[in-house]
């Protein structure tokens, strides 16, 4: 599959998950959440201690979540992201955006035994989606 197609199934469909959802605007977890927000798509804000980001409900992990989603965007410490991966295959869920900073040849693997479609070491979902940093 080309990474045109890998980008268009991705984002196929709503609902999605920001894993690494950040309070702070300056973060990347806080600008891919609104990145979802300013285009208008479905997407729940993941971290473990935040209650609220950009007046979203946040939940401390995909298991958490209210419903299934169609994919995951991960803006976590790869260690991290490599835990993330084994909840996404655990859960069934079929899409994930590693973005700049969060991939490790680990989950990526993984991610490809899992069957899961994996975005990583391209465009960040902020280029594609054409992210505006507006206050």
């Amino acid at each position: 599959m080309s990474f045109d197609q890998q980008i268009e199934d991705f984002l196929a469909s709503d609902p999605f998950a920001v894993v690494g959802a950040s309070p702070n605007r300056a973060k990347y977890g806080n600008k891919v959440l609104r990145a979802y927000l300013q285009n208008q798509r479905n997407a729940y804000p993941v971290h473990p201690t935040a209650n609220v980001i950009e007046n979203q409900k946040v939940f401390p992990n995909l298991a958490a979540l209210p419903e299934s989603v169609h994919g995951v965007s991960v803006v976590t410490p790869p260690h991290v992201t490599e835990q993330v991966v084994e909840q996404v295959g655990q859960m069934g869920i079929g899409h994930l955006w590693l973005q700049p900073g969060a991939e490790s040849a680990r989950a990526i693997e993984r991610s490809k035994q899992l069957g899961i479609n994996i975005i990583a070491g391209g465009p960040c979902l902020l280029v594609v989606l054409g992210y505006r940093d507006s206050l």
